[in-house]
């Protein structure tokens, strides 16, 4: 006869079960196609939006239209058109100019008809650390928004280990440098894990606060202990050796690097975590039902602290690759948003890993032909920040988007009395 303990626990296995999906190949392809839905639409949406602000916001239309509602639909059409165009051009590169590349055989030319595309990746690749950092925490339940923070201490750290030791060759150096960052990140992210398991803390306003910690105790740094020497005090740290560099593959002005590839390969890396080992179902179940995780026998503090810890590892990557790749040395102005942003890449790719690499993706095409519409089209690189913003919104709201396109909403969300949309739902 079973005593209540044990019916407790196969009770939780089979509610987790439910939770999470395992053994049920069709629901997870219906998941799966549910989960890229809303994305899409709002990715399209967003777009369709930011081409009417882009319309409504020129004079060229509105002196068009004074001459004739057809010279004013074809003025629209042309003005939206050409700002896409240079967006998608400055982003992936003009089509026919890569096709004559390639057939002139020209290396020189090819390099630098593909670069648009190569910059673009250069620019997903510090938001593709920065998206898995958050996606891992809503994984946990956890909402990370200290991504930032831990991302400039990643960055200290791999750039005090990046210029302090020398005589290493580079396949030890940049690896160790790099992982420097990721235990700086880790370490910070680690905090707000602990003050959640001991105190009760809130986790959301204690990154805030580490935040805030973590610009003061860089800026302390870069005018301190880490200046560079002659910069009369200026916040700027010195230059790396060259044996911590992440290689770039071309000479400048093409900066592709290996960085792209070791985000890619932590990507999986946190995929086989997640859904191939035990402590990410652990994770995944205590961020989905806390109470059938204890009832089931998990350290729901272990996996909240370890969880912290391992999305500031993933930030700090993200700060430790910028110096190691790109800069070469720390500054105050190191990040442009990434760890802000990674919240919204979570959200884009569903907490997936796989889902985060393309919003990556998504976000550093519109970040690097942002530039080149603005000088073709006139158009301010504020209108993709309000593209990203709308994406982003009709994201965290799916309600708007199953309004527009008059879909249903999916049964499974209100399954076993939880929210399964939530930061941790869908794989």
């Amino acid at each position: 006869m079973n005593s209540p303990k044990n019916d407790k626990v196969e009770t939780s296995k089979v509610v987790i079960q439910e939770l999470t999906g395992e053994g049920k190949p069709q629901k997870k392809r219906r998941g799966f196609w549910r989960s890229i839905e809303i994305p899409i639409l709002a990715i399209i949406t967003g777009l369709i939006i930011g081409g009417i602000i882009i319309a409504v916001t020129s004079e060229t239309v509105y002196a068009a239209f004074a001459t004739g509602f057809g010279n004013g639909l074809s003025t629209v059409l042309k003005e939206v058109g050409t700002a896409y165009w240079s967006l998608f051009t400055g982003s992936i590169g003009d089509p026919a100019r890569i096709v004559a590349a390639l057939q002139a055989g020209n290396p020189e030319e090819i390099r630098s008809s593909v670069n648009p595309f190569l910059e673009s990746l250069v620019q997903s690749t510090p938001y593709i650390f920065a998206g898995l950092a958050c996606a891992l925490g809503f994984r946990a339940g956890l909402f990370n928004i200290g991504v930032e923070g831990q991302l400039f201490m990643g960055a200290a750290a791999a750039t005090f280990v990046g210029y302090s030791i020398t005589g290493l060759p580079a396949y030890i150096h940049m690896p160790l440098a790099f992982l420097a960052g990721a235990l700086g990140g880790g370490l910070w992210g680690m905090v707000p894990g602990l003050l959640k398991v001991t105190t009760g803390g809130n986790e959301v306003i204690n990154c805030i606060m580490m935040n805030y910690i973590a610009y003061r105790v860089t800026t302390w740094l870069l005018t301190g202990p880490m200046t560079r020497p002659g910069t009369g005090g200026m916040p700027l740290s010195p230059v790396i050796q060259k044996t911590a560099e992440i290689p770039q593959f071309f000479d400048a002005p093409i900066r592709f690097h290996l960085g792209f590839f070791i985000a890619i390969g932590f990507a999986a890396l946190v995929w086989w975590v997640l859904f191939k080992t035990t402590w990410g179902f652990n994770l995944r179940t205590v961020g989905t039902n806390p109470r059938a995780s204890k009832y089931a026998g998990m350290s729901i503090a272990k996996t909240t602290i370890l969880g912290m810890a391992a999305s500031g590892a993933l930030a700090g990557m993200a700060g430790g690759n910028e110096i190691l790749a790109i800069n070469r040395s720390m500054a105050i102005g190191l990040s442009s948003g990434y760890g802000f942003d990674s919240i919204a890449l979570a959200l884009l790719g569903n907490s997936h890993p796989v889902g985060v690499i393309f919003a990556a993706l998504l976000f550093g095409a519109l970040k690097n032909g942002a530039t080149k519409m603005m000088v073709v089209s006139a158009i301010p690189i504020d209108i993709v920040t309000i593209i990203q913003a709308l994406i982003i919104i009709f994201v965290a709201a799916p309600a708007i988007i199953r309004s527009i396109y008059r879909l249903r909403k999916p049964k499974e969300e209100t399954a076993v009395g939880i929210t399964l949309s939530s930061w941790g739902g869908g794989q």
